[in-house]
């Protein structure tokens, strides 16, 4: 037997509903705070990626989904959303429409790693992207937009994490003082961090295994050598974080892992999901743009990983969604009346009903352990006697109450069932 491919999941009937709920979330907030969807394609060119996140990191380097399509070009399953974002912003000159461009998503990503509770190989992400403008009222905006989502699908063991990379110069600068502090130490790093001393050396503070986190508790901190710009930038994040009553912590080691971040940087993370606790990060990319060949603009956006939120969701109960359900279930009496209940029903539906009826000849019983396998609202039974006299049975399957109504009065039906 042919199986889903290792780290991809098949969605059921039975688990669409909640991303439906999740997802009707995420397009009011957005839309509340005026975002407009962009989608872009599954794949792009795999020097988008190189260019934008870094060759140096993990996700380039081990990671990606690529291939040789059969021109010979180089293609790559997108791994996050940002960069084709801000390639399709550049393409279609979009800033030259609107000096403020926000865009939001919903998309698949790609990444080849080791599959656990949460993390998949094919997975789904939420965002957002703000795009031409430098406002650190922007950032906290982005941030409320990312904690008013998650606390409207009910979550509550929430932590806001934030920090400031200051600029491509600072970091550069604290990149260099950081390998002074960790040179004679380099020895006792895991393997991975071994790699990252040398190729993306910020990346050891992602690291959760315990004698790095040992060797870096009294590591210098990027946010102690933030230029005079960015401390004023961080520190209006905070104000207004406050003011629209945020919680937040500040983390000096939260650095994020891409290389096309500065300033301003966030997650928020919950106790409800294992080791791999962060549900969502981001954080301000003024530099992105200019990189992938457009004209410099600022920008700040996130992702939300949302088979990691839905398991944060399960684990604290935090929504339901109702069962699945249909308005009517059109029981045949008789088998001569196929046709006319299968008329009968393409005419409800026209209307905007959810209708079904048997395709499988079974008896009268059976059908009604169907409609209440379907959570069926009312049944209605075509056939027999009251057939005859010109009359159909609609009953109401929660009060059992039974009403007789002409065959030829749907809209009696209809009326009766959109009370």
């Amino acid at each position: 037997m042919i199986k889903a491919i290792k780290g991809t999941k098949d969605l059921l009937p039975s688990d669409v509903p909640r991303w439906h709920y999740l997802e009707d979330i995420v397009k009011k907030i957005f839309t509340n705070f005026n975002y407009k969807e962009i989608r872009t394609p599954i794949f792009e060119l795999t020097s988008l990626f190189a260019r934008s996140i870094g060759e140096e990191t993990d996700i380039v380097g081990k990671e990606m989904y690529t291939f040789e399509d059969m021109s010979g070009a180089s293609i790559t399953l997108k791994p996050e959303m940002t960069a084709g974002v801000v390639r399709a912003f550049i393409e279609h000159s979009l800033g030259a429409q609107q000096q403020l461009t926000k865009l939001y998503y919903i998309s698949p990503m790609f990444r080849q790693e080791k599959p656990q509770a949460g993390r998949l190989r094919q997975f789904h992400q939420f965002g957002g992207e703000a795009i031409g403008s430098a406002s650190p009222i922007l950032d906290a905006e982005m941030i409320q937009i990312a904690f008013d989502i998650l606390k409207s699908l009910g979550l509550k063991d929430l932590t806001v994490k934030i920090n400031s990379l200051g600029t491509t110069e600072t970091r550069e600068n604290f990149k260099n003082l950081l390998r002074e502090f960790l040179n004679d130490k380099k020895d006792k790093l895991s393997e991975d961090s071994k790699k990252r001393f040398d190729n993306n050396i910020l990346r050891i503070f992602d690291s959760k295994i315990e004698i790095d986190q040992k060797l870096l508790a009294d590591a210098p901190a990027l946010i102690d050598q933030l230029d005079d710009e960015s401390k004023n930038d961080f520190d209006l994040v905070k104000e207004y974080l406050t003011k629209i009553n945020i919680p937040f912590e500040i983390d000096p080691h939260l650095v994020r892992g891409l290389d096309y971040y500065s300033k301003t940087t966030f997650e928020i993370i919950s106790g409800k999901v294992g080791a791999q606790d962060a549900l969502l990060g981001g954080g301000r990319y003024d530099l992105l743009a200019e990189q992938l060949g457009g004209k410099p603009t600022p920008a700040v956006g996130f992702a939300a990983g949302i088979e990691r939120i839905l398991l944060a969701c399960e684990n604290e109960n935090s929504f339901k969604v109702d069962e699945l359900s249909i308005d009517i279930y059109l029981i045949r009496i008789d088998k001569e009346l196929e046709l006319k209940v299968s008329e009968l029903a393409s005419e409800l539906r026209r209307k905007g009903l959810r209708v079904e009826y048997d395709y499988l000849q079974r008896s009268v019983k059976a059908q009604m352990r169907e409609a209440n396998k379907f959570n069926a609202r009312f049944a209605l039974f075509i056939g027999g006697g009251e057939y005859e006299e010109g009359k159909m049975n609609l009953k109401d399957m929660k009060t059992s109450e039974q009403k007789l109504i002409p065959i030829d009065n749907i809209s009696e039906v209809i009326d009766n069932i959109k009370i």
